[in-house]
């Protein structure tokens, strides 16, 4: 393949998809951009194709250990204190190369590959599942910051901890990909996002199931209506029954549905993805207090 070439794009969602034959990876706050390791050198390119190699020459450098042949897609990001800095990430994308150079000491950068578009034997393999491009991903980029591969899983459960406990960092939500899809470059739907923009707070009044294992909550929307979420996860469900173990628990109730709950008088403020306010039901991804 001739670089620079159409990356992929994501289409937002407003509800985690669940299923068989998805995967799941944390959506970064950063600059989309791709690595390239030639024979003699490394390219960085933005994604609208323009090479920034010179800003980010504190990836060039460590990314000369990948193998020659070698094209990635991902993120460039700044962790400081802990968490992604996006103005970080904007300051050294609009600095010049001294600047830059000067920058990278202070602001340094590390490249979150989410994707493997060439590799060094089997060529341009965009047209290759998902699946077997995260192999390649895994067995041409190592563990080793400054350039990593992102974290992925099947499991939904596991992605939704993921939502929950990587949001103090930075990351911004999820994408989701089908394990026997092809690289869907410069088209958006391939790729699914979920981002926590999307979500609104809501507060329990209730939750349906036993209070050791709530498999529903019963839940006030903005508009005054109350619903009966979706079954709920197993993070949620471990967090709500240790909350409904203590006092406040009322009667039986119904929605307007005439779906049964147990009515629960201070019970927390939890995130709901805003699309799903739209429906009978919501999708709850986590509990907020």
């Amino acid at each position: 393949m001739d670089p620079p070439f159409n990356v992929a794009l994501a289409q937002s969602v407003d509800a985690l998809p669940t299923g068989p034959g998805l995967a799941y990876e944390p959506k970064y706050d950063g600059h989309r951009a791709t690595i390239e390791r030639t024979d003699s050198t490394v390219v960085l390119r933005s994604k609208t194709g323009r090479e920034i190699t010179s800003v980010w020459m504190d990836l060039a450098v460590p990314a000369m250990s990948l193998r020659p042949g070698v094209i990635l897609d991902g993120e460039i990001v700044v962790y400081r204190g802990g968490a992604l800095d996006f103005g970080a990430v904007q300051q050294r994308a609009a600095s010049g190369h001294a600047r830059g150079r000067s920058l990278a000491s202070d602001l340094p950068a590390s490249f979150v590959a989410f994707d493997l578009v060439q590799h060094p034997e089997e060529g341009d393999v965009r047209s290759r599942p998902y699946r077997e491009r995260r192999a390649w991903l895994l067995e041409e980029v190592s563990a080793d910051p400054p350039i990593q591969p992102t974290p992925m899983t099947t499991d939904a459960d596991e992605a939704l901890v993921w939502w929950e406990a990587m949001r103090a960092q930075g990351v911004e939500g999820l994408v989701i990909k089908t394990l026997g899809g092809p690289y869907p470059g410069g088209s958006r739907g391939g790729w699914l996002k979920l981002r926590h923009a999307d979500t609104v707070d809501c507060r329990v009044v209730g939750y349906a199931g036993p209070v050791a294992r709530p498999t529903h909550l019963a839940v006030e929307l903005p508009d005054g209506r109350i619903v009966l979420s979706r079954r709920v996860s197993a993070p949620v469900r471990l967090r709500i029954a240790a909350l409904a173990a203590g006092p406040g628990q009322g009667g039986r109730e119904r929605t307007a549905k005439g779906e049964p709950y147990i009515g629960w008088d201070r019970g927390p403020l939890v995130e709901v993805l805003a699309g799903t306010t739209r429906h009978a039901t919501v999708t709850v991804v986590r509990v907020r207090e």
